[in-house]
Parts: C-alpha cells; structure tokens; sequence
C-alpha cells in the first residue's frame, strides 16, 4: 500500500509542492508551482490561470502531458488539503517544452537532480541534512542561524509525531495547533504575521513556511513554544484535538513570557518585518501561444 508525504521544495527562490510515494519510490510534483517557477510569476493564482489555459490548449491537441497528469491532495495556501494537478518528473520535462521561458533547462537539471539526490538520501539520510545547511549557506544565513534552524527543525518533528501518534490528523488539524501555538507565543496569528513580513499567507502541512525568514530570536521562541506544548501534552498525555488545544496554549504561554521579558529588559520588539528573503518584485505573466 503507498504512503504518500507531502513535503515541499525550493527551485531557486519558489516554493515546489510534492508527494513522495514510498511504495513506488516516485515522486509527484505540483504542476502549478512548476508552472509558476517557469513564468516566474510570484501569484499562484496567475500561475493557476497560465495552466487552465495551457492545459485546455494541449487537451485540444490530444497531448498524452494532461492524461498523464494526476490529482492529488497537496497543502493549500489556507492549509487545507486540497486536490491539485501533480506530476512525475518525465511529465514536467515534456510539460516544460510547452512553455516558453528562459527557466526551462534549469528546471529540467533541477527535476533530474532532484530525483538523484533522493536516491542518494535514501541510502545516507545525513545527506539530506547537509544539503539543507549548504542551501541556507548559499542564502547567506551565519552558521548559528543554520544551527537553530537545525535545532528547531529537530523539536518541531518531535510535536509533530506526538501528534501523530495521539490522534491529530495531519494537514488541518497540524495547522490549526500550530496556529494556536503562534498566536500565544506572538500575540498574532500564523498569517498576521507573514502580513508584517511582507510575506505570501501560507501554511504547508501544519509547517510555517516563514521560518526561513525567521530571525534568530523568532526561530528560538518558536521552538521554546513547541518544546513546552510536547513535554506539556506527554506529561498531561494529552490526545485529540481539545485536549491538545489546551497543552499548545499552555506552551506558547510559557514562550509568551520569555519574549515580553526579553521586550522588557532590551526594548526592542520580538515580532517585526524583519525576514531574510527580500519580497519578490512581480513580473508579468506568459501569454501562451495560440494556435493559428
């Protein structure tokens, strides 16, 4: 039976959704995303325009592309889990073929890469870890950053199999704790705060994808959030939702009045607009060409 995990990817600066199919070892890419990397356009729902008009288009010319095409539930911009178009690897590099953009062959060495990379992961998990350390090195992040980054990741996985494990479905309801968590350890919510970053709203299977854009003391009150809400969940062996909703306000309560001490004592404000990736200027959209 195949297990499929939703997990996400960068291509140079956008974000690519995915599946990974452990039974068949393949992994299924969001097509949107691809197509949004290709136009580099910033607006997934442009993005999601440029496809229904290139998909109706191939559709038209009897393209084998859309029938190999699947749908799949994939993280939403609200969270939800919803269906989409997804692909496989060999797909897209045809698929790339049909849109014209200077992004196509670095995207046809970064599909290939990618499933060689998995392969090599699969044999030396650790692998998987220095590449994340090379990619936030080559975004110019110190190595402290990159170590709670690291660090943070490690007790985000903890809560995150507590979770699991206690009877809290992953997508909706991961998000919803962890926008609880947010809300108390920040005073705001998961997508006012990207609001103060400057940020698109998005929340990928029940994960933050602004910690990137995290600063130092972010990352640390983050995960001093999610490493009180685990230990409080075990020691009141929290499971369900309800019960889990009061160990995840307890624990970002604990956050809460280390950041307002820290406030305190520096007179400086935890939460602000500061975030590393500067925001992404629009470009125009592709026209797709028309058949004459």
């Amino acid at each position: 039976m195949s297990t499929l995990l939703p997990s996400a990817t960068l291509f140079e600066q956008h974000q690519i959704r995915r599946l990974y199919d452990d039974a068949t070892e393949t992994w299924w890419f969001s097509v949107i995303d691809i197509v949004a990397a290709l136009t580099e356009q910033p607006d997934h729902q442009a993005a999601r325009n440029y496809w229904k008009v290139l998909k109706h288009r191939l559709a038209q010319e009897g393209s084998q592309l859309v029938t190999d095409c699947n749908r799949l539930k994939l993280p939403a911009e609200d969270g939800k889990m919803r269906e989409t178009d997804v692909a496989k690897a060999q797909t897209l590099l045809r698929l790339v073929q049909s849109v014209p953009s200077p992004k196509a062959e670095p995207i046809k060495l970064w599909l290939a890469k990618v499933g060689y990379e998995r392969m090599q992961e699969m044999a030396d998990p650790s692998l998987g870890l220095d590449r994340a350390r090379d990619l936030w090195r080559k975004h110019g992040r110190s190595e402290k950053w990159i170590q709670q980054r690291m660090m943070g990741q490690e007790t985000r996985n903890k809560l995150t199999d507590y979770w699991k494990e206690h009877e809290i479905k992953e997508g909706e309801e991961f998000a919803i704790l962890t926008n609880i968590i947010h809300q108390e350890w920040s005073g705001v919510t998961v997508k006012d705060h990207k609001n103060i970053k400057g940020l698109k709203t998005q929340v990928l299977y029940g994960r933050e994808i602004s910690r990137p854009n995290e600063t130092e003391a972010g990352l640390i009150f983050t995960a001093l959030a999610e490493l009180s809400t685990r230990q409080i969940a075990e020691s009141d062996q929290a499971t369900g939702m309800p019960k889990n909703k009061v160990a995840a306000r307890k624990g970002g309560g604990i956050a809460k009045k280390a950041r307002l001490e820290l406030e305190q004592k520096t007179g400086r404000s935890v939460i602000s607009g500061s975030n590393f990736f500067p925001p992404m200027k629009k470009k125009p959209a592709l026209k797709t060409s028309k058949k004459k």
